[in-house]
């Protein structure tokens, strides 16, 4: 993390969490009383915005409840996911993120009241129900490793219970920390995938595909479930070939049968994100390919090439892994069906599928 500067909320000032952070940052600090200016003041900027707020680290509560439904979006399937919202935005900048449009302005945020979180846990762990629970919806799951513990004490917690699992997905190969702990396979260790050709031209200061994978591989050899996500899945000239690769890549590196699921989702983007991608990603092209408004109002690639992809996906994943568990991130029934074969209704729903998948690889109740 390269933080120029830390911003204190003066209600977490006098918090052990933030003394503790501010001295591992080790970068100066500053009591905010008027957060509101500040966002003025990098709005205005006549650079870029989005890049001083991945420099400047706001510590501050969470005021609401750090765990959330996913909101999904309307008209498409959703999995059913719990977020666990430790923190906002990213060290990384990757072009297609939708935080860039999502916060306003976009700010590196961590919350140091974060013993409230095992307090919620505590209360959904004892209604003896299957959750999947992530922190990777607004920010990385590991790109806080340097200033805190919260990760490493989140897999102890969902250690301790046999209902519910905790996916920790991410660009980084921040693991080390994961080596030692008992974590009861009750923790999944997943990446965000992409072809090397769209990491290198559209995901700056990410790991190397082929350092994500290697990551995989040692958590596998700790003992961890793994996942992966391919999600934004891009089309350009070649595509078929990198992804066909990195499917290829990915069991050389790990084992069919530990692999809890694999999600696809094609490139998709609100319209007030195409312009930050053309100012801030001079030579990217991916606002560029053959979009149609979807029901959600997103911008989608036609569904023809949504599913020619998805379908080439499938193959080469049930080539490597028959039995692999592969899901779609926001689609539709129609998709499904002349993707998979199947609607996610037949088999109970898309949560119930996933829920099961979790608990034959993680030992769920």
């Amino acid at each position: 993390m390269r933080i120029k500067k830390v911003l204190v909320d003066p209600q977490v000032a006098d918090a052990p969490e933030t003394k503790l952070i501010l001295s591992k940052i080790g970068a100066p600090h500053e009591i905010i009383h008027d957060m509101a200016s500040v966002y003025d003041q990098w709005s205005n900027l006549s650079g870029d915005p989005f890049l001083e707020g991945k420099k400047n680290l706001i510590l501050t509560k969470n005021r609401g409840a750090f765990i959330k439904d996913c909101p999904g979006t309307s008209h498409y399937t959703c999995c059913g996911y719990k977020i666990l919202h430790i923190g906002s935005y990213c060290v990384m900048d990757c072009s297609y993120c939708i935080l860039q449009a999502y916060f306003h302005p976009p700010a590196l945020t961590w919350f140091v009241n974060n013993d409230l979180i095992f307090q919620e846990l505590d209360t959904l762990f004892s209604k003896k129900e299957r959750y999947r629970v992530g922190t990777g919806e607004f920010t990385d799951s590991l790109i806080w490793e340097e200033c805190s513990d919260i990760s490493r004490r989140l897999v102890d917690a969902f250690s301790r219970q046999s209902h519910s699992v905790l996916e920790l997905k991410t660009k980084t190969v921040a693991i080390e920390k994961y080596k030692d702990l008992k974590h009861n396979r009750k923790t999944i260790m997943a990446w965000s995938v992409n072809s090397e050709a769209v990491i290198r031209s559209e995901e700056r200061h990410t790991a190397p595909l082929a350092d994500r994978l290697a990551a995989a591989r040692k958590c596998e050899s700790w003992g961890y479930p793994v996942a992966f996500h391919f999600d934004p899945m891009i089309i350009y000239d070649g595509w078929e070939k990198d992804y066909k690769k990195v499917v290829g890549q990915i069991f050389e590196h790990v084992s069919a049968d530990n692999v809890v699921w694999i999600s696809i989702g094609a490139f998709r983007f609100i319209p007030s994100l195409k312009k930050i991608i053309q100012s801030r990603f001079l030579k990217s092209k991916i606002v560029y390919g053959e979009f149609i408004a979807g029901m959600d109002g997103k911008m989608r690639y036609f569904k023809p090439l949504r599913m020619d992809m998805y379908q080439k996906m499938a193959r080469w994943i049930r080539e490597l892994a028959p039995d692999a568990t592969l899901y779609f991130c926001m689609e539709d029934d129609e998709v499904w069906e002349k993707s998979l074969g199947f609607v996610p209704q037949e088999k109970g729903g898309l949560a119930r599928i996933l829920d099961q998948s979790a608990a034959r690889h993680c030992g769920l109740d």
